[in-house]
């Protein structure tokens, strides 16, 4: 049965997050500066007002201490107590370029990735908040930003202009990068009808699974794009889960199930899912030839207008970075299998009827469930535990 926790908020809710330490504590960010942390039982331990009252578009907890809460709002990130909520603790004024939409946190608490309106992702140095890299890749807002369990050095970003980069933070260039784009183009031209519409699929949120090598990103596309990392972090495999009739807002790993390939998503059409990824032909590759998909012929050219888009973008790039630009984006089309999944649907499906803002999986008082905020004031909670 659903459970709902209200009176935390007047405003529409925008993030949540959970915290590790043995409390269980939960934070959620609303419009017009409002933060709530609430304990496992719904009851609320703090309300604040932030000054300035811009949306709170982001909330994590430290895994390396439990007393610090990091808060987006606008440029800001504002450090918080969440058991002492009387103000913020620090403030790193300007922390991104333009309004940050996106928090992560690396394992060890001493980098905060922090994705804005302008496309770029800062890295600060925690404590102290000293931004010490500026990776500057995206063309369209940067909408999400994760860091690989296991790997404090490697972040993901996706964004509005469909792609996702894989970054190892020694660099300020990515690893590789992804363009979803390209990957539906060469679908739609297997499979589209006349007068077909297909929405773009621009990436809302991006996971990556606690074994560090699977990632899901929600695209705008009603699809869950999955993709595996292998070694050396290349792209090895990727394909999608048709998971929504709309787009697609929410992606999230969960880690306290059976295994780490649980995925559970939210999106537009009100509807929230749990996904058993652990057959998928991109997760388990032997799969693959059991389920009788075939991997996608590897792209060996660029269509013309691309070439030509880009040998005009050449005169304005220098080329050394354009040389570093292809050489990436031709390992990732040379060597990124391309899979799709067999017709299952989720293991769990909710009706909650309203478009999904941020989905948080979390385990309270034991029993393994999923904090959905939506377009109204409350959190509301689901049990995971008909599994």
């Amino acid at each position: 049965m659903a459970r709902l926790w209200s009176e935390g908020h007047s405003t529409s809710i925008l993030c949540v997050g959970a915290s590790s330490c043995p409390e269980g504590l939960l934070a959620s960010g609303a419009e017009g500066g409002e933060v709530t942390v609430w304990s496992q039982e719904g009851n609320i331990i703090g309300r604040l007002s932030l000054p300035g009252k811009e949306d709170c578009t982001s909330v994590v907890f430290s895994p390396a201490a439990p007393a610090q809460l990091y808060v987006s709002h606008g440029d800001a990130v504002s450090v918080l107590d969440p058991r002492n909520l009387k103000g913020p603790v620090e403030e790193f004024q300007g922390a991104g370029e333009e309004e940050i939409n996106s928090l992560a946190l690396n394992e060890t608490g001493s980098a905060l990735a922090v994705a804005d309106d302008s496309g770029a992702v800062r890295v600060l140095e925690l404590p102290g908040g000293k931004v010490f890299r500026s990776l500057r890749r995206h063309t369209n807002i940067c909408s999400s930003v994760a860091f690989r369990p296991h790997r404090p050095n490697n972040l993901l970003s996706a964004g509005l202009d469909m792609q996702v980069m894989l970054w190892g933070l020694q660099k300020t260039r990515p690893l590789w990068t992804l363009n979803l784009q390209d990957v539906a183009e060469e679908e739609d031209d297997h499979q589209q009808r006349p007068g077909q519409l297909f929405n773009p699929p621009l990436v809302h949120c991006v996971s990556v699974a606690s074994c560090g090598n699977i990632l899901g990103c929600a695209a705008e596309d009603g699809r869950v794009h999955v993709m595996r990392i292998g070694s050396g972090s290349k792209l090895e495999q990727q394909g999608a889960v048709k998971a929504h009739s709309q787009g697609a807002s929410q992606a999230h790993f969960v880690s306290f199930l059976s295994h780490p390939h649980w995925l559970v998503t939210g999106g537009n059409d009100g509807q929230v899912a749990l996904w058993d990824l652990s057959k998928h032909p991109v997760v388990t590759p032997e799969a693959k030839a059991k389920s009788g998909v075939t991997a996608a012929p590897r792209r060996k050219s660029k269509s013309k207008a691309k070439r030509k888009e880009q040998s005009q973008d050449k005169a304005k790039t220098p080329p050394k970075v354009e040389a570093e630009k292809e050489e990436v984006e031709d390992e990732v089309a040379a060597s990124a299998e391309e899979v799709t999944e067999e017709k299952s649907g989720p293991k769990l499906c909710i009706s909650h009827g309203d478009k999904v803002n941020w989905l948080c999986p979390v385990v309270l008082k034991g029993e393994p469930s999923v904090v959905v905020a939506d377009q109204s004031s409350s959190l509301t909670v689901y049990p995971l535990s008909q599994l």
